[in-house]
Parts: C-alpha cells; structure tokens; sequence
C-alpha cells in the first residue's frame, strides 16, 4: 500500500491552515458585528434615556429663586447661555431628598468631544459662590459631542413667539421654550436629534408673582448672593 509524499502532507496542512484562517476570520468578523450591534444599542438607549430625563426636569422647571442682584435685589429664576443652562425644578422621586433642586446643564470640553453634564444641588442653603459640601459631582448625560448649544424662545410684547437665541437675557423670568442642538462626533454611533423643549410654567404668571413679591416655598436666604453670570463656573 503506497503511503503520502512528503509533497502531499505539506500540501495538506497548508490547505488546512488556510481553511482555520478563513474560519477564524469569519469568527472575528461576527464577533466585531455582534459587539458593534450591543454598543449601538447601548448607545441608542442612552441617548432615549438623556433625552427623556432632561425633556422631564426642563419642563418642570419651577419660579424660585436660586439667586438675587446684589444692587437691584431683583431674582433670579433662570440662566441661560450657549453652553450653560440653570434653574431649579423638582428631582424625580428616586433622586430626590425633598424639596426643590438647582439643576444645572453644561457642556464641557474633553479630549474626545464635549460632554453633556447635569448636577444638581438642594435649593435650601444654595449659593452660587461657593460649592456645598453634600453637593453630588456632576453627571455624563451624553459624550462624544462634537458641537452644541442651549437655545431659548420669549414671547413679544404681543404675545408672539420671538425667534431662538442662544443667550437669555432676563434672568428673572423663564423662557417659553428651550432647545437643545447636539452634532454627535461619527465614532458616537448615533445622532442626536434636535430637541425643543416647552416649560409648563407660565413665564407670565412667573414674572408677575415675583414682581408682587409672592413667597414660594424653600426660597433660600439670598445674603450675598451674587448674578450667575459672575459665578457661572462656580461649583
């Protein structure tokens, strides 16, 4: 009985060594798809769960004070910027200690994009100034961001919506609405889209309770507080 040549053994495990590569392959290939499926889906489920926890707490927002002008003594109920949103409204029950929170929304630069952040701090005892001890650190709505900005709509003096802008003005009353523009970076996997956001408070209402000097309930003792746009930064 004739045996196999060396020639034909050789052959043999080379044919059979590219068969386990390409097999391999195959195995890494479903692999790599199977764990980018599980990252988009994470990453999509984040992206829901952002959206629908800040769409909740900015329509929620509340006509307390978290501020006062040291000259003019006027509240200060709502900051706006491009980069920055403050104002108090309830947290949900899960997260909440009792009483009103001053929420803040920021986008902050990162060496892999901005980041989308939200803290938050009781109102009782708040001050801009400095950061209380018991105050949560920050937490990462979203990364990953390539660009973005908080936009703002007002009513005219003929109670016409006014266009958008990305700076708010009167800080002593609330907007009407507020937008939230994000353009994801590509390594994201997701976009996000443009959210705009109506507040169930009546920013009329806000600004004539406030002018007549109505007391809302936990409104903090504003001893030197100071205008948010000077303490912005400050945590």
């Amino acid at each position: 009985m004739r045996g196999f040549t060396l020639v034909e053994v050789m052959l043999a495990i080379v044919l059979l060594g590219m068969l386990l590569a390409l097999a391999y392959s195959g195995i890494r290939s479903a692999v790599r798809s199977m764990h980018a499926g599980e990252e988009l889906v994470d990453r999509t489920n984040r992206m829901r769960v952002a959206q629908e926890f800040v769409r909740r707490q900015i329509s929620r927002i509340l006509p307390l004070p978290f501020g006062q002008d040291e000259n003019t003594g006027m509240n200060y109920l709502f900051q706006g910027e491009r980069d920055l949103v403050r104002y108090v409204a309830p947290m949900p029950g899960y997260l909440s200690r009792g009483g009103s929170y001053v929420q803040t929304l920021e986008l902050v630069d990162t060496r892999a994009g901005k980041q989308l952040l939200f803290g938050h701090s009781m109102l009782n005892g708040f001050d801009l100034k400095k950061r209380r001890v018991d105050e949560a650190e920050p937490v990462i709505l979203m990364d990953q961001i390539e660009s973005g900005v908080f936009e703002y709509r007002k009513l005219d003096a003929e109670g016409k919506l006014e266009d958008w802008s990305d700076e708010w003005e009167d800080p002593s009353i609330t907007p009407v609405m507020v937008r939230i523009r994000l353009r994801m970076r590509p390594e994201a996997l997701v976009d996000w889209p443009d959210m705009e956001i109506p507040l169930l408070l009546d920013p009329g209402a806000a600004r004539q309770s406030m002018r007549e000097g109505v007391q809302f309930p936990n409104m903090p003792a504003q001893d030197g507080a100071k205008d948010p746009g000077g303490a912005r930064r400050t945590r």
